[in-house]
């Protein structure tokens, strides 16, 4: 079969331009020759001027009339026959191009841990098939060796196919940052939930706390307003039988009152019947006064007893109000040691700093140290005053002053810049 002629005008394959441009297509040659090229046709000559008086050939030459055009359909179905067969051989001499590898899978700690299980399916499957050459050669059995054979390339291929993803470039590199990136994800995620566990044990804390604290709270009032009712009680029950004990004695003084007007009225009536010269025998007289005396003997171990509830129930109820008294006195102590100490931690924190801001380890820790060294040790509190006492004057002296009980505050800034430097 013959070759296409060479164009060197074409670029080279596969980026050649198909068709070759041609001036035209009645004139474009066959890109490979199908025949013996037909000579071209002699063309009648031009028609002579008006000055030329003969024709351009000399006498006798022959030459040949011009061929007739042909059918614009015919040499259409012909160039297009000569471009089939062109295209033709030319895919012809062309090898099949292999059909593209897939696109290799993502790298993934998933994906590659299902590469590997299959991976190890594929490598058991080979482990049994070489056994089973192995035995098939023992037996001398060829045909279940080429089969057993057969079955292992097949296994190996797929075996191959299955890692080759783990074989591209990359894919290691690629795996180990996933991991990487999963193994930090993870990671946060854990400590996310640590410290959302960490967080949700400190507020249940919080709130245990808290409701300890209330129930406290709660508890103290409680107690509180149960001793206040003990009280009120004890001093109604208290008030109550005082009143009792006072209603007793005013029955007793008023019995009494009435045993001494009825020896009244016995004297008088027998005065009256001795007048009229009727005397009661000595035995009434007697009798009436046993009959007295056991009964000024009785009020009077009434009045007794009375009075004796009445000291005991006077005396419990000045111990009531001096403990109230005490409660009142300890309680207004206690604010008032309340806010000596806030006095004092204010004037600390003026002259040396909020502790809050100024931990131990500070640099004016030692100042203070030095400043408060007589709280803490006696050999100090006695050097300290010692050296006050270095100053001692008469009280008359006019440039004496007295120690001052407590800390000296500065005073207040007397200028912006100066208040700029102090807070």
């Amino acid at each position: 079969m013959a070759q296409p002629p060479p164009f060197p005008a074409r670029l080279p394959p596969p980026f050649r331009a198909f068709p070759p441009p041609f001036p035209g297509p009645s004139v474009r040659p066959a890109p490979f020759a199908v025949g013996p090229v037909a000579p071209p046709p002699f063309f009648l000559p031009p028609p002579p001027s008006a000055g030329e008086g003969g024709p351009r050939f000399p006498p006798g030459v022959p030459y040949l009339a011009a061929a007739p055009p042909r059918a614009a359909a015919e040499e259409e179905a012909v160039q297009r026959q000569q471009d089939e067969l062109w295209l033709s051989q030319f895919l012809g001499r062309r090898r099949a191009a292999p059909p593209p590898p897939p696109p290799p899978a993502a790298a993934s700690p998933s994906s590659a841990r299902a590469v590997a299980v299959a991976a190890l399916a594929r490598v058991a499957r080979v482990t049994a098939l070489c056994r089973a050459l192995r035995r098939s050669e023992e037996q001398g059995d060829e045909p279940g060796w080429a089969r057993a054979r057969e079955e292992a390339e097949a296994a190996l291929r797929e075996l191959r196919e299955v890692v080759r993803p783990l074989r591209e470039p990359g894919y290691g590199e690629a795996l180990r940052r996933k991991a990487e990136r999963a193994r930090k994800r993870r990671l946060r995620l854990q400590r996310r939930k640590l410290e959302a566990r960490t967080a949700k044990e400190e507020a249940a804390a919080r709130a245990a706390e808290r409701e300890a604290k209330i129930d406290q709270w709660r508890a103290k009032c409680i107690q509180e307003v149960e001793e206040k009712n003990r009280e009120q009680e004890l001093k109604a029950a208290a008030d109550s039988v005082l009143s009792e004990v006072r209603k007793k004695q005013a029955d007793t003084k008023r019995m009494t009152d009435v045993l001494r007007g009825l020896e009244k009225l016995r004297k008088l009536r027998k005065e009256a019947a001795a007048r009229k010269g009727v005397c009661p025998p000595p035995s009434a007289d007697e009798a009436f006064e046993n009959q007295v005396e056991s009964l000024k003997t009785l009020l009077k171990t009434r009045t007794e007893l009375y009075e004796a509830e009445e000291r005991a129930l006077r005396v419990m109820l000045e111990g009531e109000q001096e403990e109230e008294r005490k409660r009142e006195m300890e309680k207004k102590q206690k604010k008032e040691r309340e806010k000596l100490l806030q006095q004092k931690l204010e004037m600390d924190s003026k002259l040396f700093g909020d502790p809050a801001e100024f931990p131990l380890a500070h640099l004016l820790q030692p100042f203070r140290d030095y400043y408060l060294q007589a709280e803490h040790s006696v050999a100090a509190l006695i050097q300290i005053r010692h050296e006050w006492d270095q100053y001692l004057v008469p009280a008359d002296h006019p440039e004496g002053s007295c120690i001052p009980p407590g800390w000296v505050l500065p005073s207040l800034p007397t200028s912006d810049t100066w208040a700029t430097a102090v807070r």
